[in-house]
Parts: C-alpha cells; structure tokens; sequence
C-alpha cells in the first residue's frame, strides 16, 4: 500500500508553497465549529504560582521523534499540546484547538481546517497553514530516523494542501468514514521557521544530522507552556507563555492551564520524592499503590487536613500491556513455553494479595474501552500452575532441576528475565516470581532505571518486559504486530511476532472503509494475538488517584471521562483544570507553624465508574 506523493507535494517540495496557495478551496463546505458544548473547567480559577513536581529519570533527548525519543518525558512535549481540533473529554464530540473551523470534503478523504488568526508559538511566531504543510516534509525525512513516522506519513496522509495562511486541508491516503477521517487528518503542526536547515545536502528539507543537532533543543509550543530551563540531570522548567497566550481566544481553553510555572526535579527513588511531598516541596503526589493510598497517608499532615486526597474514575481507552514476551529470544519462539508462561504469571494473585483489589485485571492484551473494536471473547488467562506444566512438558521441561526450576534434555533451565522501569514494582514482580516457581518456571529480575528500561526494551534486548502503552480511540496494531517492525530496534513490536495472516489482517484493517467490517479485523487480530500467547495480559487503573496541598484547588466535579491525573505527571494527559491559591498556601504554612488544624479531606468521584 505504498503511495507515493501527489502531485501537489511533488509541486511544493519542486517549488515552495507559493503555488499551492493558489489552489481553490471548494465553495460549498459545511464549515463547524462546535462551540456548543459543554465547558468542563472552573471559572473561579486563578492564574499563577509555580507547580512543582518530579520525574524519575533525566530525559535522554528533547526530540519527540527519532532514537530515545519515546520515553516517559515525550508526554510533557507532545501530548498535552494543540493539534488542529480536539475531542470534548466528556461528549467526545470535536472541538476547536488550533482550527476554529473544519469541513469535509465530500470524498472521503480530505478535511478543510481554519486557523485561529490569534494562533502563535510560544516565540510569538504565528501558527500558519505552513506549520501543517511542513508535518509532511519532517515527518517523511530520513533524517528524522524514524521509520513508524516516514511510514505512517508516506502511506497514510497523501497530501496536506496550503490555500492561504490560515487555510489549509489534509487528504487521507485511504478513503475513510467521516469518524475515522478526522482521527487520520487531524494533527499537530511543526514550526517551520525552528527546522529550517543549516545543512542540508540531501535537499530534504531537514537538518542532514537532525537527530545530534536537536537532541536538547526544545522546540517552540503551541501550547500554554514552553521549555524555559533545564539543568541537566537535574531538573526542568516549564514557564506558562502569559495571559495573553492566544489559546484563551478558544472558549475550551478559558480558565485552564492556570500556574505560570511547572518545576519538575529529578528525584530518582520514589520514596524519596514522598518525603520531599510530606515536606511541601512537591504540590502533589500519585498515590498509585495501596500502601500509598493507606498506610502512607496515615501522617500528620493528612489527619490535620494540610494534604487533600483523591480517588476519582473515567472511562479512558486502556492501551495493550502487561507482560510483552520477545519471541526472538531462546525458547520464547515455541508456543507450548509461552502458553506455560502465561497459565503459571499469577496477575489474579499479585492484584488481590499485593494491590488489595485496587486495580482490576485487563481481560484482552491488546486493551480494552475501544466499544466495539474490542473482542470482548478474549479473557485473560487465569493463573493455573498444573495446566502450565502440561504446557512446559509437552515443549521438553518434564524434569525438574535440583534448584525446583525445569530443564529440557539440552540442559536448558526454563528461566526468563522480566524486565521492568520502577523500584515499586519490585515487590510485585517478587510475587510472581515466587508463585511462577509453582509451575517450575524461574522469573529474574531485570530492574532498569526509567528511560533506560524502554530504551532496552526499543532495542528489543529484553525476554519478558513489564509495561503498558497508551492508546488511541480506536486501536493500532501495525505498529505492534506487523512484520514490516519485527526483529528491528527502536520500533513498538516488544514481542518481534508476527505471521502472514497477521499482515494481512492489519492492512485490511488499515484500509478498510466499511466501519463494521474494521471492527471484525480489529477482532480476528485480537484473537490471533490472544492465541500466540505473546502477551500476558497485565493489570489496569481506570482512575486518577492522587494526593495533593490544601492549596492546590480543583473544578467540582474534578473528573471528566477523559481525566487521567488531576495535575501534570508527565505519564498521562491532564486537562490543565487545576490552579494554586497562594492565599490558602500562606494560610496552611502558618498553620502548620502554629499547629492549627483543618478538617481532614478525602474525595471520592464514582460518576464515570463502570
């Protein structure tokens, strides 16, 4: 399905974009806008103060695209940032972002946007149709070396079409109905005028050593909050690019993303960074494991109502994860190994012993709450220690070693690492080590400091590796399972599977315009994916759960269907909602000092608990 670029791309790479700017935009579109709908933050915010927060680990690059630029701090640069239009985090309808207006065109392919004549980057440079057109010729680079994008960007988006500054259309590489057409066309833009090439001898458009050249070089942002220092290894700082950031000429953008600061230090052991909380120098703390929520909370400044705490549920997409087993790796390859591994991992044990009901297990590997993409047939494997050796024995572990771990005739242990990013998740992975020994099976510990362990994992060095990924609204599989990815670094096919069948499905899938028959392929791979046995599938947090200072203040009701963290962590999407009263703030420091107390306070929101 390889497209090449039409012919208008071909004109504005030959000539500049001067001539595309005298394409005709066609004069019966329905231009909309949605600004009926229902506006989600609280206009008793306050704008100021500074937001501090931690991260675990240093970021290996500022790039968001290239080696080592899907790590864990990619999110701070690329999620939370505008992109042409958006969805309403609660009725899912689009909303303005960037364009203030979009229409269809009528052959199911093209989507027209209009930009907000107030859109600027945060160097006061103006977004223009250019910023879009630009995606393209990033994106399409070889220098970027970023194989999903050149890809996705070659075969999946045929042309984005410059009419004048703010006026613009992107064209689909496939036919596609209306819902999906706008989850293809709508995007991010790139600045231009921060990527405009010093060196660029292979006249692509991009930087010749782009991936050394911009490795710390935060590009500007649409958004409210720019990169405006950072000490390496140490720390980084966000700085809000003022009242008049022209995102507040959106009505969904009033009274959100309200701190001009967001400090985020380097605190490597998490129970460090707790102690820093307890102290005041962390506004909030994720409180995502039961000790945290209970017995870590049991302290003076909860029970004198100084740290407020939070349970709230949504209903956000969960992405694909749990354990990924790396069929590239010895014994991985058999299936009666990898349907053992999955029968004797005792997730069910490890949420009910260790997380004390607080999470709940994923049924399908590949996700679930993609409505009717998701095969709800598929259930995870219950933990089943004698059906497990069955399945080791008929892949030649019938004998047991002296250490109580199987061994084939080859003098093979039946022994496999886990790898995985967080000190927390040591004593959970502990767990199903001992309980895997039930069944033979031998599981190490392979602990790997945060943006260190996905780049091993990227470099496909891993046997087993412990992680989720995020989701989109309807699922990707190309990306994980097909062949095009396998046994090749620094892609999302942790496992290096893939069959014939499973190409075939997954570009019939990407194809397919009839949505009903999308959703049967977004099935039979499921399926196929479930059957291999090449993921076991983990567990999942359908709610934010956090602690924060009484000066923190937050929208009532607080959550949204869409709501994954009340404040910015750097994992997941916030909706920026939140703000700090520094009079509450001066109020709660003087009476810690003088031992004044507040009612203590727990909040709970169930509305979007399924």
């Amino acid at each position: 399905m390889n497209k090449t670029l039409s012919l208008s791309a071909l004109l504005a790479m030959t000539f500049g974009s001067s001539l595309l700017m005298a394409a005709d935009l066609p004069a019966d579109l329905n231009w909309q806008s949605n600004l009926h709908e229902p506006r989600f933050a609280s206009p008793q915010a306050k704008f100021g103060g500074t937001f501090h927060t931690y991260i675990e680990s240093f970021p290996q690059t500022f790039r968001v695209v290239g080696p080592d630029s899907n790590g864990r701090f990619r999110p701070w640069l690329l999620d939370s940032r505008p992109s042409a239009v958006t969805r309403h985090p609660d009725t899912k309808a689009w909303i303005p972002d960037i364009a203030s207006e979009w229409a269809y065109g009528d052959d199911n392919k093209t989507v027209y946007f209009r930009i907000n004549p107030n859109a600027k980057w945060s160097d006061g440079e103006p977004i223009t149709s250019e910023d879009f057109t630009f995606v393209l010729t990033f994106m399409r680079s070889k220098d970027i070396v970023a194989p999903w994008y050149n890809t996705f960007y070659t075969q999946q988006i045929e042309d984005v079409i410059q009419y004048d500054e703010r006026t613009f259309a992107v064209v689909s590489g496939e036919k596609r109905n209306a819902e999906e057409l706008m989850l293809y066309t709508n995007m991010r833009p790139i600045p231009a005028h921060f990527y405009r090439p010093k060196k660029d001898e292979n006249h692509d458009g991009i930087q010749d050593n782009f991936v050394r050249y911009y490795n710390f070089k935060p590009e500007p942002s649409a958004g409210p909050y720019y990169v405006d220092g950072m000490k390496k290894g140490k720390s980084i700082t966000f700085k809000h690019v003022g009242k008049d950031w022209w995102g507040y000429s959106n009505p969904y953008y009033l009274h959100r993303y309200n701190v001009d600061k967001i400090q985020i230090k380097v605190i490597r052991d998490k129970d460090i960074a707790r102690q820093h909380f307890e102290k005041g120098n962390l506004d909030s703390f994720w409180l995502d494991t039961p000790e945290l929520w209970r017995e870590k909370t049991e302290t003076a400044n909860f029970e004198q109502g100084y740290i407020h705490k939070f349970w709230g549920y949504n209903q956000v997409p969960i992405g694909a994860g749990g354990l990924w087993l790396n069929t590239a790796k010895p014994l991985l390859d058999q299936l009666e190994v990898r349907k053992g591994i999955a029968l004797a991992t005792d997730f069910d044990g490890l949420i009910e012993k260790v997380l004390r009901g607080d999470v709940v297990r994923k049924p399908n590997p590949m996700g679930i709450g993609h409505g009717d993409y998701t095969n709800a047939a598929i259930k995870a494997p219950s933990f089943d220690p004698a059906k497990a050796i069955a399945h080791f024995e008929k892949a030649g572990f019938g004998e047991i070693g002296p250490d109580g771990i199987r061994v084939n005739e080859q003098g093979q242990r039946l022994s496999f690492g886990i790898t995985y990013s967080y000190g927390y998740l040591t004593p959970q992975i502990a767990y199903l080590k001992e309980q895997a020994k039930l069944a033979g099976l031998e599981f190490t510990l392979n602990l790997i400091d945060g943006s260190s362990a996905f780049k091993y994992v990227l470099e496909k060095k891993h046997e087993l590796s412990f992680h989720s990924m995020g989701t989109a609204e309807i699922p990707a599989y190309w990306e994980y399972f097909h062949s095009t990815n396998a046994n090749k670094p620094q892609n999302n096919n942790f496992t290096n599977f893939s069959t014939p069948e499973l190409d075939r499905l997954i570009m019939a899938y990407r194809t397919e315009f009839d949505l009903e028959k999308k959703k049967v392929h977004a099935k039979q791979i499921q399926a196929i994916v479930a059957d291999a046995g090449v993921i076991v599938p983990g567990y999942m947090r359908p709610y934010a759960r956090e602690a924060f200072w009484r000066w923190l203040q937050i929208p009532q009701p607080a959550m949204t269907k869409s709501t994954e963290f009340l404040f910015p962590s750097g994992t997941f999407r916030d909706l920026g909602t939140y703000w700090i009263d520094e009079s509450l703030k001066k109020e709660t420091k003087a009476a810690m000092k003088s031992g004044k107390s507040f009612t203590p306070v727990t909040i709970l929101e169930e509305e979007y608990k399924l």
